[in-house]
């Protein structure tokens, strides 16, 4: 089971990806656990700098954009 982490305060773009990030699991079948993690230095700890991003088994993979679903499937899959 692939752990998905979304990286965010809980702003617009921080939710759009959660959402995206979802659909897209859902469209692939994917056993996940999508967490949000709104702690800033939690965050800070991916070194991150910029939200929102998105981190697959502690592994960031996207950092201050928010991909479609479709890209979002590819990067999962």
């Amino acid at each position: 089971m692939k752990r998905i982490q979304i990286l965010g305060t809980g702003c617009a773009k921080c939710d759009k990806l959660a959402a995206n990030t979802e659909a897209a699991a859902r469209e692939l079948g994917l056993e996940c656990e999508v967490e949000k993690v709104t702690d800033i230095e939690a965050i800070m700890s991916f070194d991150v700098m910029m939200t929102p991003a998105l981190a697959v088994d502690g592994d960031v993979r996207v950092v201050g954009k928010v991909p479609s679903v479709e890209d979002l499937k590819e990067l999962l899959g």
